[in-house]
């Protein structure tokens, strides 16, 4: 199979969760292991840093794999899910991994995957794992794709599990209540290997304790240890940058950031900690030069995208996967910070999340909606969409795709005006 073939079997023949929802998900880690076993236990050859959580894992396991880069390691990045190529999953130091791998990975072990049937994400991990393995990087960054406890990722013991922060998202699969969903988080954490709680969440912080005492390990609360404050925003080179000062275990560090959404000050925090986490153990050193560069170089080191990006100027067209209740919260307050006369919301969203209670927290008072689908079989109706944002007073008009929906808005605002895009990861892949 050539490479656009191999695509083709990924996508088509294996379930895919992004795509198709909960009938992908599998319950139990006996395909993963079967893979691991199959493929020689990879994941035993690198050694690694898990990441979990509701929302910001993807930014901080970005800016990680930026950092350790900059400290001079071989680093390998696994996120999850990719916005435009399917490679964006798997990167060491910042390239993908090449169309020649996939397609001859997949040949190779195509017997076994008739066998046992893994899932997409299953099988992607396998692959990334095997990667890395074969790469011999000296670190990886690992993202869990959902949950923790039953993640495919989560045959890993990593030097230190970070679990960004808990809200609800996916409880059709993860549980109805925080303290549920934190239990699955918390499924990441491994005897007597260190975890950083990105933020000390009171119903969530007694489960997570709970948890390290079990397997003795010990925890640190980022948010209790260490503050990152914002001083201002400077544009340097055609490049827009987030200034703030971090005061913790490394002393006073002043860095700048591309990802100028504030909500990344939470996960520069969780950043922080985790350094310090892998400084402590001792087999990797991170200097706050590193840490500093690694900030600033993000987007170029690791090619991220999609969260609080700037696509165009006059009209301000900016984008945001933040996608359930917690995450448009974040997106709202940027909008709110954002100068400008009227909004216009070009809007997506996926058939699972909790549509009314995001509708909710959205502005009418000069906002205009653009309701859109995002072209995968889980996105939400235009038809229901309207039909829920209306029950909210949510004015606005519908269209075809996302594409059409972006260039009606960009047509109505004025220069003074501010054009956002989200609702969904989907959407935001549509529009990059």
């Amino acid at each position: 199979m050539n490479y656009q073939q191999t695509l083709d079997f990924l996508f088509s023949q294996l379930p895919m969760f992004h795509r198709i929802g909960p009938a992908a998900y599998k319950a139990n880690l006996d395909n993963t292991w079967a893979l691991a076993n199959h493929l020689g236990n990879p994941e035993k050859k690198f050694r690694s840093i898990h990441i979990a959580g509701t929302n910001g894992k993807g930014s901080v396991a970005h800016m990680l794999a930026s950092v350790f880069q900059e400290a001079g390691y071989k680093t390998g990045l696994c996120t999850s899910p990719h916005l435009k190529d399917f490679r964006e999953r798997f990167r060491v130091n910042g390239e993908m991994m090449p169309e020649s791998y996939v397609s001859e990975f997949v040949q190779e072990h195509m017997d076994f995957f008739e066998t046992i049937k893994p899932s997409f994400f299953e099988m992607t991990i396998a692959m990334t794992f095997a990667w890395f393995a074969e790469q011999k990087v000296d670190i990886a960054i690992i993202e869990t794709g959902l949950g923790g406890r039953l993640d495919s990722t989560n045959i890993i013991t990593p030097e230190l599990s970070v679990i960004t922060n808990v809200g609800l998202d996916h409880v059709n699969l993860l549980g109805n209540t925080i303290e549920e969903i934190a239990g699955e988080k918390a499924g990441i954490i491994k005897t007597g290997i260190p975890v950083v709680a990105g933020k000390s969440r009171k119903e969530v912080m007694q489960i997570l304790k709970i948890k390290a005492g079990e397997t003795g390990s010990e925890i640190f609360f980022a948010d209790q240890n260490i503050r990152v404050e914002l001083t201002g925003f400077t544009f340097v080179d055609g490049e827009s940058l987030m200034e703030g000062s971090i005061n913790g275990s490394m002393g006073l560090v002043e860095f700048q950031c591309p990802l100028t959404g504030t909500y990344q000050l939470e996960n520069i925090c969780t950043v922080a900690q985790t350094i310090y986490g892998v400084n402590l153990a001792g087999r990797f050193f991170v200097s706050e030069d590193a840490l500093k560069r690694g900030l600033k170089n993000v987007i170029k080191n690791t090619s991220m995208a999609g969260r609080w990006q700037t696509l165009s100027e006059k009209p301000l067209v900016i984008c945001d996967t933040g996608h359930n209740v917690d995450g448009i919260r974040s997106v709202l307050e940027n909008i709110n910070l954002t100068p400008h006369k009227n909004l216009h919301f070009v809007l997506g969203m996926m058939n699972d999340k909790d549509i009314s209670g995001i509708l909710s927290l959205l502005p009418s008072e000069n906002t205009t909606y653009y309701f859109c689908k995002p072209d995968v079989p889980r996105g939400l109706s235009v038809d229901d969409l309207e039909k829920e944002a209306g029950k909210l007073r949510l004015k606005g008009r519908r269209f075809e795709s996302v594409k059409d929906a972006l260039n009606q808005a960009k047509c109505m605002a004025s220069e003074d005006d501010l054009v956002f895009v989200g609702g969904s990861t989907f959407v935001v892949a549509e529009v990059i």
